[in-house]
C-alpha cells in the first residue's frame, strides 16, 4: 500500500472536513476574542449632566465634543435623578457641577464594571483639570471588595453556558447526536432541565455564601441560572438535532467564540468594539452576564430584557428540537433508526 492511500484510508473525507473546522473554530477564537478586547476604550457611554441653568448644555457640550466620543452626555434635572438613573442602568455615570465651589461630583456604578467607572473618572478628572476645577467620585452601585473588577458575574454565566453545552454535547457523544423520535428529545429536554436547575441553584450558592463573591437574591441568581443553563443546552440540542455532530462546533462558535468577548465581562459593553457591542446583548453570555450583575447591584433593575433574550433562545432551541425530531422515523421501541451516532 503507497503512503497516499494510507493517508487517504486513515483520514476519511469526513475526518479531513472535521479538521478544517477545528482550525476554522481555532483562528475565530483567536479574532474574536483579540478583536474584542485588544483595544478597550470607552465609545458613546450614556452620561448624565447635573448642572444649573446654560451652564448644564455648555457642559454637556463640552464632554460630547471631547475626541472619539467617549460619552453620549444627557442633561438631568439634579443629583437624585442621575442616581435613579444609574441604579436603573439607564446611564454609566453623571457628572453633577457645583457652581459655589471648585470640586465636581462624578457619580459611577462599579458593579457594571469597575473598569468604566475608572475610564470614566479619567475622562472626568482631563475634562476638569483645564479649568482648575477637581472631581470627587461617589460610587453608586460599588462592586463587591471581593469581586475583583466586577468579573465575578461574568465568570458565573460562564460557568452556567459550559454547563449547558458540555450536557448536551454529552448526550449527543453517548446516544447519538441527533435524538431518534420525539420521546428521546422531550428526555434529553427532561435531563437538560433537571440538570439547569442543579446548576443554577450550586452557582448561585458558591458565588453567595461560599465564597461571598457576589451580594444579591441566592433565588433570583439560582432562577436567572437555570435559565442560563436551560437556553444554550437548548439551543446546542437545536444545533446537533439539525446538522448531527457539527452542532457541538455551531454551539461553541455561537457561545465561546461570539458570546463570550461580547458580554460585557473583561470590559463592559460600552468599552467594546461596535460589532462586539452589538451582538453582546442578544446572545446568552452577554444578557445572562448583565442580569447577573442587575440582580447583585442594581436592585434587580433592567433584567427583563435580557430575560426575554435567554428565554427566546430556551423557547427556540425546544421547538426545533422538538420539531427535527418529530420528522425522524422510529423503527420501534429501540427508536434507533436513523440515528447519528457519533
Amino acid at each position: 500500500m503507497t503512503l497516499a492511500s494510507e493517508v487517504r484510508s486513515a483520514v476519511t473525507p469526513r475526518a479531513a472536513l472535521l479538521v478544517v473546522g477545528v482550525l476554522a473554530l481555532q483562528l475565530l477564537f483567536v479574532a474574536s476574542y483579540v478583536g474584542a478586547l485588544h483595544d478597550p476604550r470607552p465609545t458613546d457611554v450614556p452620561f448624565g449632566v447635573v448642572a444649573p441653568g446654560a451652564a448644564a448644555e455648555r457642559t454637556a457640550d463640552r464632554l460630547a465634543a471631547l475626541p472619539g466620543d467617549p460619552l453620549d452626555p444627557r442633561v438631568l434635572s439634579d443629583e437624585a435623578e442621575a442616581r435613579r438613573r444609574i441604579v436603573n442602568r439607564e446611564i454609566d455615570g453623571a457628572l453633577v457641577v457645583d457652581p459655589a465651589g471648585g470640586t465636581d461630583t462624578l457619580l459611577v456604578a462599579s458593579g457594571g464594571g469597575t473598569v468604566l467607572a475608572t475610564a470614566l473618572e479619567r475622562i472626568a478628572t482631563e475634562v476638569e483639570r483645564p479649568r482648575q476645577r477637581t472631581v470627587r467620585t461617589v460610587d453608586v452601585a460599588p462592586a463587591s471588595a471581593r469581586d475583583f473588577d466586577g468579573l465575578s458575574a461574568f465568570y458565573l454565566v460562564v460557568g452556567w453556558c459550559v454547563g449547558g453545552y458540555l450536557l448536551a454535547s454529552i448526550l449527543a457523544i453517548s446516544a447519538g447526536s441527533r435524538p431518534a423520535n420525539t420521546r428521546r428529545a422531550i428526555i434529553r429536554l427532561a435531563v437538560l432541565a433537571l440538570s439547569a436547575l442543579l446548576g443554577g441553584l450550586g452557582g448561585a450558592i458558591i458565588v453567595g455564601p461560599v465564597l461571598g463573591a457576589l451580594p444579591g437574591s441566592i433565588a433570583a441568581l439560582w432562577g436567572l441560572g437555570a435559565l442560563v443553563v436551560f437556553s444554550v443546552g437548548a439551543i446546542t440540542l437545536a444545533l446537533q438535532a439539525l446538522t448531527g455532530v457539527v452542532g457541538i462546533g455551531l454551539a461553541v462558535l455561537l457561545i465561546v467564540i461570539a458570546g463570550n468577548p461580547s458580554a460585557g465581562g473583561a470590559f463592559p459593553g460600552p468599552m467594546l468594539p461596535d460589532f462586539w457591542r452589538a451582538i453582546g446583548p442578544g446572545l446568552p453570555p452577554g444578557a445572562g452576564t448583565w442580569a447577573a450583575r442587575s440582580i447583585a447591584y442594581f436592585r434587580g433593575n433592567a433584567v427583563s430584557g435580557p430575560l426575554q433574550v435567554l428565554s427566546v433562545w430556551a423557547v427556540a432551541g425546544t421547538v426545533i428540537t422538538l420539531v427535527v425530531s418529530s420528522l425522524r422515523r422510529d423503527d420501534g421501541p429501540g427508536g434507533t433508526a436513523g440515528a447519528d451516532t457519533a
